[in-house]
This record gives C-alpha cells, structure tokens and sequence, in this order.
C-alpha cells in the first residue's frame, strides 16, 4: 500500500494556483495596454503586410535555390514577432513595474518570487505563440506560404525553444535598464539592427559577408534562420538544424545566469 505525502502535493498545487492568478493578472494588464499591444501584436503583422507587398515580385536567395520573397518574409516575420512578444514586452514590463514599485510591493506579500516571474513569462510565450499563429495564418493564406509536413515539427520546436530563450534574455536586460522611459527606445535600438543584419528584414545573401558573419552571433540570426529552414521548400529532411538551437540555447543560458545574479525586485531609487 502507497501512502500520499500531502505536504509535497499541497505546495506545488498552491504554486501552480499562483502562478495561473499571476499570469491572468498580468494578460488583463498588458491586453489593457494599447502601445504594448500594438508594438507586440498589431506592428509585426504591419511589417509582414509592407515588406511581401513592396517585394512580391521578386526571389530570395535560399539555401538550395530560391524563393519568393513574400514567402521569404513570412518566418523572418514570425521571429521578429516572437521576439517582440517574448522579449521586447517582457522587458519593457519588468522594468516598468520594478521602476515604479509593483514588484518592490509584491514581495512584501506572501507570494513566492517563483510564481511573480513564472505568471510574467508564461504571458510572454503565450503571447509569441499568438503572433505567431496569426502570421501564420496571414502568409498561408495571402502569400502562398506553406510549411511542409516533414518540417513542421521542427519549427514548431523552434518556435518554443525561441520563446523561452528570449524570455531570459529579456529577464536579463531588464537587469541594465534603470529607467522606465528609456526601456523601449534601449530595446528598439537593440533589436532593429540586430533584425536588419539577421536576414529578418534583409536576406542574408545580399549583406555584405562581414556584416552577415557579424549577425550570426547572435541569437536573432539563429532563430530567423531556423524558421526559415522549416519554410524553404529545398530543405531536405525534418529541417532541425542543432547548430541553430544551439546557439540560442547558449544564448538563453546565459541570459539565465545574468537574470538570476542581477535581478532586483527594488527599484532603482531604492
């Protein structure tokens, strides 16, 4: 006969209920928040529709052969969506609320730091997964953008493993950022150049090779070019591509290690 141990069960029951009131707090906050729902849900959509538009007629170079560029477009899209979901947003929020005291106030309550950050994350990846269902969407139906079966396991793994790892990483950068005003325009000037030399808004084959090599550093390239794998009809086999994973996986790693050693739950005027 097993005998339960209801004092094991009891806490991880009452942390998942916390976890799941935090994260319904913090989806009625940012759902309540027009710029944030712009810049998260509505600016990706804008650029998918203003770059497939301006170069429908003409291919991009992929590995394999070609394509057009309105399907070229659709993963890069994807990833700059996620990323503005699970890092741009996320960021942007930490340190509004630290600044301004929630965070400095929730710890005086009784709710475990564990469930504060887990609600907030769990916003940002359900929200990367939302953009990216509608991207989806958009490219299969406007723009002719299939994923094939046999690749569609593998992007829906990089979709995954990209949310998380940018999650950290957002965590992460909130750690530098000391004023809420400046967050945004700190990110933007972060991520929009890092999008132009990643192959997001540009194909990587008409960069320059130095600025190309540059963008591969870093964890925008390897996302985008994991999608883009999942999408380019020339890719032989399941289209998982471990060098990709891994770079983001090192990248969230690290952001993970940053997060934890400078998180601060106290604003940064005490």
């Amino acid at each position: 006969m097993t005998v339960s141990n209801p004092t094991v069960s009891r806490p991880r029951s009452r942390l998942a209920h916390l976890v799941i009131h935090q994260f319904r707090f913090d989806l009625r906050c940012f759902w309540r928040n027009t710029q944030s729902r712009f810049f998260t849900l509505a600016l990706p959509v804008l650029f998918l529709i203003i770059f497939s538009s301006i170069f429908h007629n003409t291919k991009a170079t992929v590995p394999g052969g070609t394509i057009s560029e309105s399907v070229y477009y659709v993963p890069g899209i994807i990833a700059f969506g996620v990323i503005a979901a699970a890092f741009s947003n996320l960021a942007i929020t930490v340190v509004r609320y630290r600044e301004v005291g929630i965070y400095k106030r929730r710890r005086a309550t009784p709710v475990p730091a564990s469930a504060v950050i887990g609600g907030r994350a769990l916003v940002a990846v359900l929200t990367a997964l939302a953009i990216t269902v509608v991207l989806l969407a958009i490219g299969w139906v406007f723009y002719k953008a299939h994923i094939p079966s046999r690749t569609a396991p593998a992007f829906v793994l990089d979709i995954i493993v990209g949310a998380v790892v940018f999650c950290c990483l957002g965590f992460a950068l909130a750690t530098f950022v000391r004023d809420a005003d400046a967050a945004q325009p700190v990110i933007q000037a972060i991520i929009l150049p890092l999008c132009f030399i990643s192959g997001v808004f540009i194909p990587v084959a008409v960069l320059p090779t130095w600025l190309a090599d540059i963008g591969k550093v870093f964890p925008v390239h390897s996302l985008a070019a994991a999608l883009l794998e999942a999408y380019n009809p020339h890719t032989a086999g399941s289209a998982l591509n471990w060098g990709d994973l891994g770079v983001l996986c090192a990248w969230g790693v690290a952001g993970l290690i940053v997060a934890m050693r400078r998180f601060s739950w106290l604003p940064s005027w005490g």
